[in-house]
Parts: C-alpha cells; sequence; structure tokens
C-alpha cells in the first residue's frame, strides 16, 4: 500500500496550533543550535560503512523532545512515526523516509554519556545566557529536591538501584536521588549541578554548588553549618534561614525579634528563586521519577534538564533582546 505524505491527508498548517506546537517555536528559537552542535560534533560517528548517520542537530532535537516530553527510546521511536510535528521539529521527511530507531536514539545518548557532553551543554547554554546579561553571578541560592525511583524489586536483577537510597523528609519516607543545584540569586538560572543518592545530606554539596565568583549565598535551615565545612569559601557569606523552631520563639513584641522577623523574610524571598527551576522540570517537562539505573545516567539527565530549563525561564527576555538587535541590524545593512 502506497503511503502518503501528510499534507495529502489534510494534516498541513492549517490546523489548529496546539500547546505542544507553540513550545517547540519557543524552543526552537532559543536554543543555540549551532553552538551545541559544535560542541557534539567532534565525538559523532562519521558512517563511512553502510547507510549515512543522522545528523547531529537532527539527533539532538531527537534527544531534547524526549527531554520535554518525558519519552523513552521506543516511545521516541514510535513518537516520530506518529506525530508528524515531532518529525518537523526534527527535521526529518516524511513517512517514506529513513527515522531513527529506539537503538539509534539509545547510542547518541551514550555518547552524550561516554563522553560527558552534558554537563558542558548546561555550560554553553549558560556562556550564552551570561554573554546576554542574565547570569550577574554576585549571589547563589543553594537547594535540593528529591527525585523517586522504582523501589519495586520486581524485575530481571530482583533488587532496588544500588546506588538510590530511601530518605525521609517530614514523615514521609522517599526512595531515590536528590538533586542539588546553585542557582543564580538575580536570575533564578541554574548554574552548577550535582546528583545524589536520596540519603546525603543537603549540606553536603552546599559548598561544591557555588561558582567561586559569588559573595553571598543562600540556603534553608538545612544548610545550618555549610561557612564551617572543610570545603568552606572565604570570600562567601552565607546566609542560611533560622531553624522553625526559633523563629517561632522570637519575641515580636520587641523592636529585635521584629527585625530578625524581618530579615528572614528577606532572606525567604530571595531563596524563593530556587523553586522556579524545579517547577520548570517536574511539572513543565514532566521528570518526577528517575528514568535509568545508576547515578551516572541520570546525573547526565539532570544537566541536559536544566540547560533546556534555563532557556524555557529565560525565553521572553532572549526573544525581547532578539528583537531589540533587529532593527540595528537592519539599519547597519
Amino acid at each position: 500500500m502506497r503511503r502518503m505524505k501528510q499534507d495529502s491527508l489534510g494534516f498541513g498548517d492549517a490546523g489548529k496550533r496546539t500547546r505542544k506546537r507553540e513550545f517547540l517555536d519557543e524552543m526552537e528559537r532559543v536554543v543555540p543550535w549551532s553552538a551545541l552542535v559544535e560542541l557534539v560534533a567532534p565525538y559523532a560517528p562519521e558512517g563511512r560503512r553502510g547507510r549515512p548517520p543522522f545528523s547531529v542537530e537532527t539527533m539532538l532535537r531527537i534527544h531534547f523532545m524526549q527531554q520535554w516530553f518525558t519519552l523513552s527510546d521506543p516511545a521516541m521511536e514510535e513518537a516520530l512515526h506518529d506525530v508528524p510535528m515531532f518529525r518537523d521539529f526534527a527535521g526529518l521527511g516524511g513517512w517514506s523516509e529513513r527515522l531513527p530507531d529506539e537503538s539509534t536514539i539509545l547510542r547518541f545518548r551514550h555518547l552524550l554519556e561516554q563522553h560527558k557532553l552534558a554537563p558542558q551543554v548546561l555550560q554553553t547554554v549558560n556562556e550564552l545566557l551570561r554573554a546576554k546579561g542574565l547570569m550577574l553571578r554576585a549571589g547563589t541560592v543553594v537547594d535540593a529536591t528529591l527525585i523517586a525511583a522504582p523501589s519495586s524489586t520486581k524485575n530481571n536483577s530482583g533488587q532496588r538501584d544500588p546506588e538510590m537510597h530511601q530518605s525521609k523528609k517530614g514523615k514521609q519516607w522517599y526512595f531515590g536521588m536528590k538533586a542539588h543545584i546553585g542557582v543564580d540569586a538575580e536570575s533564578g538560572l541554574v548554574h552548577t549541578v550535582r546528583g545524589t543518592a536520596g540519603n546525603v545530606n543537603d549540606v553536603v554539596h552546599a559548598n561544591a554548588l557555588l561558582h567561586g565568583q559569588e559573595s553571598e549565598a543562600f540556603g534553608d535551615a538545612g544548610y545550618q553549618g555549610a561557612h564551617k565545612r572543610d570545603d568552606a569559601k572565604p570570600n562567601v557569606r552565607w546566609n542560611i534561614a533560622m531553624r522553625p523552631g526559633k523563629r517561632a520563639a522570637l519575641d515580636k513584641s520587641k523592636r529585635l525579634g521584629q527585625l530578625m522577623d524581618q530579615l528572614e523574610r528577606l532572606k525567604a524571598s530571595i531563596r524563593a528563586k530556587v523553586e522556579h527551576p524545579f517547577r520548570v522540570i517536574k511539572r513543565q517537562f514532566g521528570h518526577v521519577k528517575v528514568r535509568y539505573r545508576g547515578l551516572a545516567k541520570n546525573n547526565a539527565q539532570l544537566h541536559t534538564l536544566f540547560a533546556l530549563g534555563n532557556l524555557w525561564m529565560a525565553r521572553k527576555t532572549l526573544r525581547a533582546l532578539d528583537e531589540q538587535l533587529r532593527p540595528q541590524t537592519a539599519r547597519a545593512a
């Protein structure tokens, strides 16, 4: 049976612009494709034998769609066959053309993991944002969030992932890993990411989340004592939240108690910036459970997710800056 192209079936661009289409259009404009392709291209296979490999940009676009829409390798392969919009975004042709299968998608992900390119993707994105004046680097807010892992032992190995661990938050127990991040205190953009087992105390990685150029650091009450640790940086002043019980005991009828409470409110307003990146990767991108076994693979995914999250959070500012530059470029031409 002869396959028919999308347009011949009446599924062209005349249809409704869905939220997914709007989202992909936004990311098309803000992702620095040329810089990321330049980063990955030296490690890509040359394909001297057999069928020619898919382009690096095509595979990057597919890899990013996996992060945005929470798709496994097999699910991504099926989506490329089922969803014309995904094929268009990846720069692939119609149904009659060759599409990447799940093993091709898997090998590209392994390529990024093997050469530790995911942290470099975050670094490349942040260099772009810094050049646009969006990361001031004067202060850092640190925080961590738990990401669940499958706790069932009904698998081939008959056991949980040994690199994940259970952790107690409040009165609830969780099993999984922690994502620790350092966020620019002004813009709320992530500059440093660390992934650990779920039982690692937040304060252990507090100083590793600093980029070294800030003078102020902020954290919640879980980071008490960060300035006393062996890896503490001498030129950084830590502003840690008061423990809830101690704050509740403040005598607000007195001037000193009122001032201390106001200071805690101010520190809380600055710390609130760190919650936005977590909301983006968990609610916008749907990353609420680890996808792979082992910390290395999940760490790579976290770096990619937060890099894309930075672009999503900064999209309006980046678009406004581009619109300001267009008239200047036109006049220069």
